[in-house]
């Protein structure tokens, strides 16, 4: 996919964050857009950022859990286009909590959205890509796809599940000499609003000071902007990589998580237990 001029792409979670920065920037390179989000009023700020750049662009409010709803965009899209050659499964929700406690409804919540709106998307989508004659699917993972991490274990389920679908779909299309590709993302510390919308379990300590708000705090480490991710990304699909390691701590942690598991488990481990010692000694 080295020429996007034309091309039809849909996206999901567009309505902020790295969905946001990759709608605006296809629009820039002459990408038509089929835009989806949960959010209706961050949407029309997209929208309204990627008109008048000369491109077609058609919107609608989507939660990717619900896969009825998937499948009846996926065949709206060459409707309302004539084709789609781009899909990025960008959409994506946070849970800070400890698998002893966390409630059913927000696993399930996670999951559904991170891991089977991804699913789902590829399958409702594939036979249209295909169609076009030219595809590219872009899944967004995590770098918690790549080591796991205390208090993330469903998004560790999400994002390991992303990544290890996406690479055998991407195996079964090559094998099957399908002209459509599949790139699987692993972002790192991103300038979105995902830590400051994640819901927290309360017997589940944040990973934060006292008194710290975990938004801000996410964005204190955040490296990359959404538009220094999405530049990435796009570079990443004009060269038809299997993986993108999103920003510096991305490219780090994926060299990371090339060590022993034992290695920086145990790093792990003791950094949380010093710092539930140091809470407790603050009365946090």
């Amino acid at each position: 996919m080295k020429d996007m001029q034309g091309r039809v792409a849909a996206i999901t979670g567009a309505g902020s964050g790295i969905g946001q920065a990759l709608a605006v920037e296809l629009a820039r390179r002459g990408t038509h857009l089929s835009l989806t989000d949960i959010d209706t009023d961050g949407l029309a700020r997209t929208v309204a950022d990627c008109e008048g750049r000369g491109v077609k662009v058609t919107s609608r409010r989507l939660d990717v859990a619900d896969r009825d709803a998937i499948y009846e965009w996926a065949d709206s899209v060459p409707a309302e286009h004539g084709h789609v050659n781009m899909l990025f499964n960008n959409a994506g929700v946070a849970l800070v909590a400890d698998v002893a406690t966390m409630s059913d409804e927000d696993l399930h919540w996670l999951v559904d959205i991170n891991l089977w709106g991804v699913v789902n998307g590829c399958r409702a989508f594939l036979p249209h890509l295909e169609d076009s004659g030219q595809g590219h699917i872009v899944n967004v993972s995590s770098v918690f796809g790549l080591i796991s991490i205390p208090s993330q274990s469903a998004y560790n389920i999400a994002k390991f599940g992303v990544r290890g679908f996406s690479d055998a779909l991407r195996m079964e299309l090559e094998i099957a000499r399908s002209c459509v590709s599949v790139t699987t993302v692993h972002p790192g510390g991103v300038k979105t609003n995902i830590a400051r919308r994640a819901r927290q379990d309360p017997a589940t300590a944040a990973p934060v000071k006292p008194g710290q708000d975990l938004g801000d705090a996410f964005d204190r480490i955040a490296r990359t902007t959404p538009r220094g991710a999405a530049a990435q990304i796009l570079t990443g699909v004009e060269r038809d990589r299997r993986r993108i390691t999103v920003g510096p701590d991305g490219r780090a942690i994926d060299l990371i998580s090339r060590l022993p598991a034992g290695f920086y488990q145990r790093v792990l481990v003791t950094g949380s237990r010093l710092d539930r010692r140091f809470r407790s000694g603050r009365g946090a």
